[in-house]
């Protein structure tokens, strides 16, 4: 069933051959390399002793990879160690390549957020032959005793907020009406994407079942609802054919379940185009995660409603910790040694945990803390 989801899916989808594209820096001592796009220069050194770390993102097409990878980069280098970090640009094929390529140039270890949670299976074997920690960076792997940490948020916490949110915006406990709402979820081979959703259905299901709330699609079920690398184009096509289905004659959207904030955008666009936010038709609610600047910008104009900050800074600096200490033969810290089984063990996790934010508070938590510069927020 999902071999067959997935194909259907990935036909949707307009995946070209994209290169990924890479980072080496290098601390004193280490020696660059040459084919790399960018050198960042030598630290003051640390415990690294000029160890390698190789750093795998998944994409460049979300701002906040790029900033996860960019503060990693950092962090170790203040501890002395030289790091590759590459992206992938969310081809499966060419994540396994360079994690494959990291493991045959001797790196000290590896940490990874992964594109597909069940590809990794041979690499993180090849990993614990060479004696190469790896850590499962924000996405757990699937399928493998060989993953040593799992770095992450709350994420069943994450989607309890959003189902929250949506529940506090239209006061359900006291509703004497229903509303009508659709549901949309992350990528079906992304574990967290299955959290998310299952948290914010935790809460929404019992409105659902009591008709406080209605799902006009139909589409209740995470293979009818999930998106295919979180595309927002994709999320925003099938907004518009919901629409096109299932709003006429003055039916509206209430309220719109949206997991990334990505897909949010793709979901505004989609309202957009038959005249939300405009005459009779004022914006639903609409969640999303990760705090990007343009769905901030979309917040404070009135558009999406809501975002899940999970500051990339603290989990960030928890990888690097945990990754200074797998490779010094430590145990790293954890808080969690129960919840994230990938199907061959219960990987022990350190999470972090999610904030949910409108417009209400969000000078408060990003621009305050330095996670957001205002002025980007005005450009």
């Amino acid at each position: 069933m999902k071999k067959k989801l997935m194909a259907m899916l990935l036909s949707m989808a307009l995946v070209g051959s994209i290169a990924g594209c890479g980072v080496t820096t290098t601390a004193p001592g280490g020696d660059s390399d040459a084919s790399k796009t960018e050198s960042q220069g030598k630290t003051d050194g640390g415990s690294g002793s000029g160890k390698t770390i190789g750093i795998l993102m998944p994409t460049k097409s979300s701002e906040r990879w790029i900033n996860d990878g960019n503060d990693m980069v950092k962090s170790l280098k203040e501890l002395g160690y030289n790091t590759d970090l590459q992206y992938a640009e969310d081809v499966v094929e060419t994540q396994v390549s360079q994690a494959e390529n990291l493991i045959t140039k001797g790196v000290s270890g590896l940490v990874i957020a992964n594109i597909d949670g069940e590809s990794l299976t041979d690499v993180c074997q090849k990993a614990k032959d060479a004696g190469i920690p790896v850590i499962a960076y924000d996405r757990l792997i699937k399928n493998t005793a060989n993953v040593d940490y799992y770095i992450s948020f709350d994420n069943k916490l994450v989607g309890n907020q959003m189902g929250q949110y949506i529940e506090k915006k239209l006061d359900l406990k006291n509703a004497q009406k229903s509303y009508n709402v659709e549901l949309f979820a992350g990528s079906p081979d992304d574990n967290n994407a299955h959290m998310f959703f299952e948290g914010a259905m935790e809460v929404l299901q019992p409105y659902i079942d009591s008709k406080k709330l209605t799902v006009v699609s139909g589409q209740t079920k995470f293979d009818e609802i999930c998106t295919l690398r979180w595309d927002g184009a994709l999320a925003q096509a099938r907004m518009e054919n919901i629409l096109t289905a299932n709003y006429s004659g003055g039916k509206k959207v209430d309220a719109v379940l949206s997991p990334y904030d990505g897909i949010s955008r793709g979901i505004v666009e989609a309202l957009r185009s038959v005249g939300y936010g405009s005459g009779d038709l004022p914006w639903p609610v609409i969640t999303g995660q990760d705090a990007e600047t343009a769905s901030i910008k979309s917040i404070i104009a009135g558009e999406q409603t809501s975002t899940i900050f999970k500051d990339t800074r603290k989990l960030s600096a928890q990888a690097v910790k945990t990754i200074d200490a797998a490779i010094k033969g430590q145990k790293a810290e954890v808080n969690d040694e129960k919840t994230y089984n990938n199907g061959v063990k219960v990987v022990p996790s350190y999470l972090c945990q999610p904030v949910s934010v409108d417009k209400s508070n969000y000078k408060e938590v990003l621009i305050d803390s330095g996670y957001l510069k205002e002025e980007n927020l005005s450009k």
